[in-house]
């Protein structure tokens, strides 16, 4: 599967990507690096988005997961950038339970691509499970200029 590295400013990703589309972003540094059309544009629109010059992703994706898994990771897709929403809220939408939806969230193998970090509990707080934890995901909501 071709990887490729990059540093920011959440620490070390890699990009991994097979048969065309995105797979997963995962943190650390791969020992093999690849260099691929998908990556190569995977890695310039992840350092605009890092710079702020980007809010939006244009990437083909196929994480790989359940039909529950993806049409929450689907509705995350569609939170703006800069705007959050609960665990309830996505469950009501996806008339499922706020827990099932936390489960899904955490399973997301391509975050910040796939916004994971937009979610929060009703209370404003919630995990996160890239490295740095909660963290890491006030970081991205700060760089989002998202209000917490």
């Amino acid at each position: 599967m071709p990887q490729k590295s990059m540093h920011s400013p959440i620490g070390d990703l890699t990009i991994s990507c097979e048969d065309g589309a995105l797979v997963a972003l995962d943190w650390g540094w791969a020992r093999d690096q690849a260099s691929d059309d998908l990556l190569e544009r995977a890695k310039s629109q992840l350092d605009a988005y890092f710079d702020g010059k980007a809010e939006t992703f244009d990437l083909p994706l196929a994480p790989a997961g359940t039909d529950f898994q993806h049409r929450v990771w689907t509705l995350m897709s569609s939170i703006s950038y800069g705007e959050i929403m609960s665990y309830g809220e996505m469950a009501k939408a996806l008339n499922s339970a706020a827990r099932a939806v936390g489960m899904a969230c955490g399973a997301n193998p391509i975050p910040v691509i796939i916004p994971c970090h937009r979610v929060l509990a009703a209370n404003g707080t919630g995990g996160y499970s890239g490295e740095g934890g909660v963290e890491t995901k006030v970081a991205l909501l700060r760089l989002e200029r998202a209000l917490l």
